[in-house]
This record gives C-alpha cells, sequence and structure tokens, in this order.
C-alpha cells in the first residue's frame, strides 16, 4: 500500500465512521487482521488515525500496520504479557488526561488468548471507559466455517498446557464434556495435540483450520482418530498456525447409554487399581464395548468419584 492509497484509505475510513462518537479519556479495544491487511474495519483505522497513542502486545509487529495506514508517527506503547499490569498505569494516567488510547494485540482481538484482559480490567476499575471495536477473530472465523450443526454454544480453550498433569486434565475435561471446544495450535505442536485427539475423542468430528485469511488457508474435516494419519500425508499440513473446533459430541441413545451402564461394575473396578487410559484399555477388551463411549463415561465416573 503506498502513500496515496493510504490518505484515500484515512479518508474512507474517515467518511464512514467518522459521523460515530469517539470520547476522549477512553481506551478502545481494537480488533487488528489475523492474516488479511483487508480485513481490517474502516472503523478501526478511523480509530487509529484518532487515537492519541497505541498501545501494542509487541511495537516492533504493529509499526507495519501503522506505516500501511500512513500513520506512522503514532506513539507506540509496549503493553505485553510481561508488563501488562504495570504499563496499565501509564496508560491510565495518559486517559486521565483525555488522550484515547487505542490498544491492540499482534492479530486478532485482544484478551482473546492474547494480552488485553488485564489492562481494560485495571481500566474499568480506575473508572475509566473502554470501548470495543470488533474485528477478526480466529475462534469465531474457524467455528463460522465448521458447520457444526449440532453445536449448541462453545467452549474456547486456546492453547491447552504443553506438558505434564495439566496437559491430562484438560484432555479429559474436553473429552467428557459435549460441547463444541475450540483449541488453538502451535505448528510444532500439532502433530503430539493431534494423537491426544486421536487418543481421547477418536469418534468426534472435528475441523481443522489452517492458515486462516491467509494465502495457504485450508479447512478439513475429518474424525480426530484420522486427524494424525491426515497430518503425515502432506508436510505442508504441518505447517502454520492451527485453530481446532471439535464438533459437538452425539446424544447417545438410551439404549446405548444403558449398555454401557451396564460396565460400570467394570470400569470402576479397574479405575481403582489402574491409570485412567489403561483402565479404559482393558474394559474395551474385557466389554467389547466402543473405546470412547466407555472412555468418556470413565472420565464422569472419576471424576463423580473425586466430586
Amino acid at each position: 500500500m503506498n502513500s496515496i492509497d493510504a490518505s484515500l484509505l484515512r479518508q474512507a475510513a474517515s467518511a464512514a465512521a467518522g459521523g460515530q462518537s469517539y470520547p476522549a479519556g477512553a481506551l478502545y479495544v481494537v480488533a487488528t487482521p489475523i492474516g488479511n491487511l483487508a480485513d481490517l474495519s474502516l472503523r478501526a483505522i478511523h480509530l487509529l488515525a484518532l487515537a492519541d497513542a497505541v498501545a501494542c502486545e509487541d511495537t516492533r509487529h504493529s509499526a507495519p500496520l501503522l506505516r500501511a495506514l500512513g500513520i506512522a508517527d503514532k506513539p507506540l506503547l509496549a503493553v505485553h504479557e510481561h508488563n501488562e499490569r504495570e504499563a496499565a498505569a501509564g496508560v491510565i494516567a495518559r486517559l486521565a488526561r483525555g488522550e484515547r488510547i487505542a490498544f491492540v494485540s499482534d492479530a486478532g482481538t485482544p484478551a482473546v488468548s492474547d494480552p488485553g484482559a488485564a489492562l481494560v480490567a485495571a481500566v474499568n476499575a480506575a473508572g475509566q471507559r473502554c470501548i470495543p471495536l470488533p474485528g477478526a477473530s480466529a475462534a469465531a472465523a474457524a467455528l463460522s466455517v465448521a458447520g457444526d450443526a449440532n453445536g449448541q454454544g462453545f467452549v474456547f480453550h486456546a492453547f491447552l498446557p504443553a506438558k505434564g498433569g495439566e496437559r491430562a486434565a484438560a484432555l479429559q475435561a474436553l473429552a467428557a464434556d459435549a460441547r463444541t471446544a475450540i483449541v488453538y495450535e502451535a505448528p510444532h505442536r500439532i502433530e503430539a495435540l493431534a494423537r491426544d485427539l486421536a487418543a481421547a475423542c477418536g469418534e468426534r468430528t472435528l475441523t481443522v483450520c489452517r492458515e486462516l485469511t491467509k494465502q495457504f488457508e485450508s479447512v478439513h474435516t475429518l474424525r480426530c482418530a484420522a486427524l494424525p494419519g491426515w497430518l503425515a500425508e502432506d508436510g505442508n499440513r504441518l505447517r502454520g498456525e492451527f485453530v481446532l473446533v471439535l464438533h459437538a459430541a452425539s446424544a447417545p441413545a438410551a439404549g446405548a447409554d444403558a449398555a454401557l451402564a451396564a460396565h460400570d461394575r467394570v470400569l470402576d473396578t479397574l479405575l481403582a487399581a489402574l491409570p485412567l487410559k489403561q483402565a479404559v484399555a482393558l474394559a474395551v477388551e474385557l466389554t467389547g464395548a466402543p473405546r470412547n463411549a466407555l472412555y468418556a463415561r470413565a472420565l464422569a465416573r472419576k471424576r463423580d468419584a473425586e466430586a
């Protein structure tokens, strides 16, 4: 985008969004593109040009965006996960002087698996106003193309814990929850997550969104059990940022649920002596019941026993 284009774009943004009131002394939480610059709203462009300063998750990342809009001289304030609470004091001081401060994360909507929540909480506590400027969100984009017709709401997990007991607990909770779930993952960890999802949620439907809004965007729906093999078929499938939509679990038929209940005594006995995965594996061999159904039931019974 050259300077003439940027000037015309700002004029168009001002014409489209300038008629709205933009109070002074307010923090504007601005969604920015997750890959495609054209997804930046005209209202966001107008506000970024109007703001007295822009608070950024990473000033080095946000500076090119502002240059593309022809507002490279805008003061930038670093507000990231390591300094968010401390930096909030400086932002609040500026707001008290009547400045308009825009806050942007590196991509998407701030405070959605990104910094921003602590800043907003501090600004609210100080009695200053926070105003959202909605726009791109990887979670919403992925959900919109997942086609999960059985879903009734969703739970957003962002990035699961990397390892250890916290990860195991998160995966167990994910498998036991019948609701639609949204998970983010990085390219260097996607294969490990694929194996975990195949083991915990094998028959559940999963939509894999990769590089959303970018040149090599892809969206593919398959069973969790098939995910490791699908990734292994093409090395390019391991590249880029991932958003996974685990579709809502189908409700078991009454007869199927009753049949599973008949195996509770076996499950309880095994769970008392073995780790969950081993108990389920042995229960499958002993009963012939579907592994995923037994796994979900075992999770529920283990949770009830610990309550």
